[in-house]
């Protein structure tokens, strides 16, 4: 018999997202609400689908990258540039309540496709616009990516060693942070209409959640003219922060934020004399001191193999991780008591793939990944035909698979 979690309805229930958007942003947008229950239909070109079934690594032809951006939503294929493909998206969001697109500035109303459009079909839709630079604006005209956003928004610039190139982020950080602000921004959308009954536009570029998350550099140069500069994993606020090297060339990273912290650490470490040093007083003088204080932090850090470290950290109440590679996270038994990496069984590639699990731990209405990132048009008969009442003759004569 199923407990209560199990039969409980997921968050997102009776949520319908039409997800038209390509690539990181959008996508990731959609996965989040996904993962909590919402009905995604992802709408992909036919016959070559969303670009980033190409990304990455790929197993016998399959991106495994798609597979994770696009778990728990279903594939209908739709050429927007037809009459056709404008139709079935006019049908898709009739009763939805999300539609989620990234296309460059003005392309959407090209098509026919614009909010004037589809909110005469449906006053109560939001739409959620992600683009490079937002709908605004002396840039928004521009076409953006994640890697273009990192380096507008400041980010690169602060990244790296002094004197050496700014370094961008060995991962999609811009449109990952601007997929979290997409699902984020449609829940407080949905939250007015509950209220009002209307949709809105929801219009953001992806440099934007970014910027925001900077920290104070804003306020810094406001107030006191001070430009952060690069300086590797040291930061501006605070001291110590760093990586450190262990004796069995493994690397930890540690940071002394609270005062009580710091002294807890250097006891551990065995040198409690060093928070009387009159450079490492406070954090503060700490912070203008910092490359002898990693120095010092160093030297004594590299006596002990990274396990030993670790232990004798806990045994202090001191704070420390290890710096970990995925293959030490696969074997990291928090990971694993935490549920971090969930197996999903996918026909496409005959066999489980392990991925990351969804995040936030719910007591009564947890989220769920059923399956990863769909056979592309894997859904066309359920929706187009089924749901949306299309002609399967109409639509084999287009090209449109449906088997």
């Amino acid at each position: 018999m199923p407990t209560e979690t199990e039969a409980a309805p997921t968050p997102l229930a009776g949520i319908k997202v039409v997800d038209i958007a390509n690539f990181l942003a959008g996508p990731i947008s959609s996965m989040f609400l996904a993962d909590f229950g919402a009905d995604v239909t992802k709408v992909e070109r036919p016959e070559t689908g969303d670009e980033i079934r190409y990304w990455g690594n790929n197993k016998d032809g399959v991106g495994l990258m798609y597979k994770l951006i696009n778990r728990n939503k279903r594939s209908v294929t739709a050429d927007l540039r037809t009459p056709l493909g404008v139709e079935i998206v006019k049908r898709l969001v009739a009763d939805a309540d999300i539609i989620i697109e990234n296309y460059r500035k003005g392309t959407l109303e090209k098509w026919g496709l614009g909010y004037d459009v589809l909110s005469e079909i449906n006053p109560g839709l939001i739409m959620i616009r992600l683009t490079g630079f937002g709908q605004t604006g002396p840039n928004s005209h521009r076409p953006g990516f994640g890697t273009l956003a990192e380096g507008y928004a400041g980010y690169a610039y602060i990244t790296g060693y002094p004197g050496q190139p700014p370094l961008l982020p060995g991962f999609g950080l811009a449109d990952d942070t601007s997929g979290l602000m997409g699902a984020f921004l449609a829940m407080v959308a949905l939250q007015e209409k509950n209220r009002s009954g209307k949709g809105q536009v929801v219009d953001f570029g992806i440099y934007e959640p970014l910027f925001t998350l900077l920290g104070p550099q804003v306020v810094d140069y406001d107030q006191l003219g001070i430009i952060q500069e690069r300086n590797g994993s040291r930061l501006p606020f605070t001291a110590p922060r760093n990586t450190y090297r262990t004796k069995d060339d493994k690397w930890v990273s540690i940071s002394g934020s609270a005062q009580s912290t710091f002294e807890r650490m250097c006891d551990a470490l065995g040198i409690p004399d060093i928070p009387n040093d009159p450079r490492f007083l406070d954090n503060r003088l700490r912070i203008q001191n910092s490359p002898a204080l990693d120095e010092t932090l160093q030297t004594a850090i590299e006596q002990f193999d990274r396990e030993d470290l670790l232990a004798l950290f806990e045994r202090f109440d001191a704070t420390a991780a290890p710096c970990n590679n995925i293959k030490e996270i696969f074997e990291d038994e928090h990971f694993k008591a935490r549920e971090n990496i969930v197996a999903v069984d996918d026909e496409e590639l005959g066999g489980p793939l392990r991925m990351q699990n969804v995040v936030g731990k719910f007591s009564r209405t947890p989220g769920k990944i059923h399956h990863a990132g769909p056979i592309l048009g894997s859904s066309n008969r359920q929706v187009l035909i089924d749901e949306l009442g299309f002609d399967e003759t109409e639509l084999a004569e287009a090209g449109y698979k449906l088997d």
